[in-house]
């Protein structure tokens, strides 16, 4: 699997087609280890259990919570997280990136015409 040099900058298409080539590394391992590939919906599960360990680490980046490197920590789940949302896009048939940008026009023009409405 090609890793990027932190000089490299990637483009969605580029990250989501790694986390592609890493699924397929894990699913090899699952079908070893457990005879079969997670379904989408473990997918999800496992990514809820991410969302949470990011949850406990924005916590400690605000001092609520005391979890040592928590700096080095939150950005490796923040990298878990992207990889779980690239790879279900895909297997749910989504293009995210088309759907990011539509998303990102929607909310755009909606917090513009909040603003423009006053108080």
């Amino acid at each position: 699997m090609q890793t990027p040099s932190s000089e490299t900058r990637m483009q969605l298409s580029d990250l989501q087609a790694s986390a592609l080539q890493l699924n397929t590394l894990y699913e090899q391992l699952e079908v070893k280890r457990h005879g079969r590939v997670w379904t989408t919906e473990e997918l999800a599960l496992g990514f809820m259990g991410d969302v949470g360990d990011l949850a406990k680490l924005i916590q400690a980046r605000a001092g609520i919570r005391t979890i040592d490197d928590w700096q080095t920590k939150l950005g490796h789940e923040l990298s878990d997280c992207l990889w779980s949302i690239l790879v279900l896009a895909h297997k749910c048939g989504i293009d995210l990136e088309a759907e990011f940008a539509r998303n990102l026009r929607e909310l755009g023009e909606y917090v513009s015409n909040e603003l423009d409405q006053g108080p």
